[in-house]
């Protein structure tokens, strides 16, 4: 928990310089962390305590070159490197979408169901739904479960609706003990 408050911390400062440096911090920390998540040895290189700061802080600056990232973002990865919390840079980045979406005005969230594809008539009446009793749009992405035998759970940050096979048995089963 105490990771994550921190991480929220860091967040609302890369997109404050993502403001006042004038670049999407969602749209550039994705970048930066597909390029990471495609070599394990430059995880182990940025993520290990083993490289010194300065070593770090090379490799970053040739990623940043390659990719063309922003100088504000460039200095708040170098700031992370120098407080020794880039290992938070997952949670961060977690945090700055989810941030950022609110910012948009959507949410993000998923379906979970037993079927390989959900009809996009079922997953609209959904997204509609949930707009309705929240009061903003849902980006809502589809996850086959085989623990759901039949209908669907969603989740949108903290709330989940249940509205499963599973649950409704579950819920029968409490009410008859």
């Amino acid at each position: 928990m105490k990771e994550q408050n921190i991480a929220k911390v860091y967040a609302q400062a890369f997109l404050a310089l993502a403001k006042e440096f004038k670049f999407d911090a969602a749209a550039e920390l994705t970048k930066f962390t597909e390029v990471i998540n495609t070599s394990n040895n430059l995880e182990n290189v940025l993520f290990l305590d083993v490289f010194t700061n300065e070593e770090k802080k090379l490799i970053i600056d040739d990623i940043a070159k390659k990719l063309k990232l922003n100088t504000g973002l460039l200095n708040g990865l170098h700031f992370l490197v120098d407080e020794k919390r880039l290992a938070l840079l997952p949670v961060i980045f977690k945090e700055i979408v989810v941030l950022d979406d609110h910012e948009k005005g959507f949410l993000r969230g998923t379906i979970q169901g037993f079927e390989a594809q959900i009809p996009a008539a079922v997953k609209t009446k959904l997204e509609n739904y949930i707009e309705t009793k929240i009061g903003r749009k849902p980006v809502l992405d589809y996850v086959k479960n085989d623990e759901v035998t039949a209908g669907y759970r969603i989740t949108v940050e903290d709330m989940q609706l249940d509205a499963s096979i599973d649950n409704q048995l579950n819920q029968f089963k409490e009410s008859l003990l």
